[in-house]
């Protein structure tokens, strides 16, 4: 009978030990895949709000500008780009201004836009909830929460005021994205305003791109090594500011975390056959004295731990994917994300969140099989190689 057979005729044999030990590995994998998934919805879910909402793919501006984000810093002209990724481009200009309503008056960053190139660009066009988006000079969008704190509504009117200029504007939208920064502090008004606002020498801050997703890096770097000098590209992890030190910092804390969590189930699965092997020392003696090697016996073991691990791992995956499957189209954490909204409208998070599910995540948590077989190797295995057959088959 080979070795593979003898173990997997134990495992069943065995089978109220079989079961505790599968139970941990079930519980261990679904939190691995688990939490793998919902890092990385969670970073989706940050690249896709500030690609599609907040920022854009891809920002081209002046060294001096991303230093000192002054619009007399922006363009005078706008510079040419070219790339074969780069699907789209407009060009837009921020500047900080104060916002009067007839009752409050609130201090923020107006965006000016040209309203077709942003309907290209931006999804912020297409989540106007009341009212429509911008058609020409004169007008202003603003996200509903910020229309709320203003107490003003579409038909009204708002003013801008920079210390330069000062414009009277009709209010034509409010823009409902569940996107923090937009639905909270958005402010958007045609190119053409924006310019008269900064003093009427700048053309642009900058110019937005449109890349592929997940290309964002790759046509950054590239373009930095084609743009004048004074130039330079940024891609959207680059744009995300302190949210993406709190995402990163997660995962670094989260992965050694759940390294821990995956080696105290082994230690569990390898203790359990350790008390296993003390018990049928008498067994293994006499299979040793009929023929079987103790390294053939100690390989017994470990696959054993492996074959229960194992057991568990494919019923943990199965549960894990699915539960997986549910979450990343189910918006199970929409209400966790919009008090998180609530509490920080700044940080640019969505009030919807998605889990991921990648093929990889069954081979992190297969490390526990492999873990648990190798520490059963070593230490119930050891039992094994130093059995003393004669005095376990006298029954001593």
């Amino acid at each position: 009978m080979s070795l593979l057979r003898l173990a997997w005729r134990n495992v069943l044999r065995q089978k109220r030990r079989t079961a505790l030990l599968s139970l941990v590995v079930v519980y261990v994998t679904v939190a691995v895949l688990f939490m793998f998934g919902f890092l990385d919805g969670y970073g989706e879910s940050l690249v896709e709000a500030y690609a599609e909402y907040v920022e854009a793919p891809v920002v081209v501006a002046r060294e001096v500008w991303w230093q000192d984000p002054d619009p007399e810093n922006g363009f005078r002209e706008l510079p040419a780009v070219a790339h074969p990724l780069v699907q789209a481009a407009t060009p837009r200009l921020s500047l900080y201004a104060l916002l009067r309503s007839p009752y409050r008056m609130q201090g923020g960053v107006v965006l000016g836009v040209d309203p077709q190139g942003e309907k290209v660009l931006s999804r912020v066009p297409f989540r106007v909830g009341e009212g429509r988006w911008l058609q020409g000079p004169g007008e202003v969008v603003l996200g509903h929460r910020l229309a709320e704190r203003l107490d003003v509504r579409v038909g009204e009117r708002l003013v801008v005021e920079t210390g330069k200029e000062a414009l009277g504007l009709l209010v034509v939208g409010l823009v409902r994205s569940g996107v923090g920064n937009v639905d909270f502090g958005g402010v958007y008004l045609h190119l053409e305003d924006a310019r008269k606002l900064s003093g009427g020498r700048v053309g642009a801050t900058y110019l937005a791109l449109k890349v592929p997703r997940g290309k964002e890096e790759g046509v950054a770097k590239a373009l930095n090594q084609v743009l004048p000098e004074g130039l330079r590209a940024k891609a959207v992890w680059e744009l995300m500011g302190p949210i993406r030190a709190d995402y990163e910092g997660s995962r670094l804390f989260y992965v050694p975390l759940l390294g821990l969590f995956m080696l105290l189930a082994a230690v569990a699965v390898v203790s359990t056959t350790y008390v296993s092997v003390r018990e049928r020392l008498r067994e293994f003696a006499v299979a040793e004295s009929l023929g079987l090697s103790p390294a053939r016996l100690a390989g017994q073991v470990a696959l054993e731990a492996a074959l229960a691990s194992g057991l568990g791992l494919l019923a943990g995956l199965l549960l894990g994917y699915a539960l997986l499957g549910y979450t990343s189209t189910h918006d199970v954490f929409g209400p966790l994300m919009r008090l998180s909204v609530e509490l920080l409208p700044e940080a640019g998070l969505s009030e919807h969140l998605y889990t991921s599910s990648r093929p990889i995540y069954a081979l992190y948590a297969s490390l526990l099989v492999a873990v648990s077989a190798l520490l059963a190797l070593l230490f119930p295995g050891r039992l094994v190689l130093r059995l003393d057959p004669s005095r376990y088959v006298k029954g001593e």
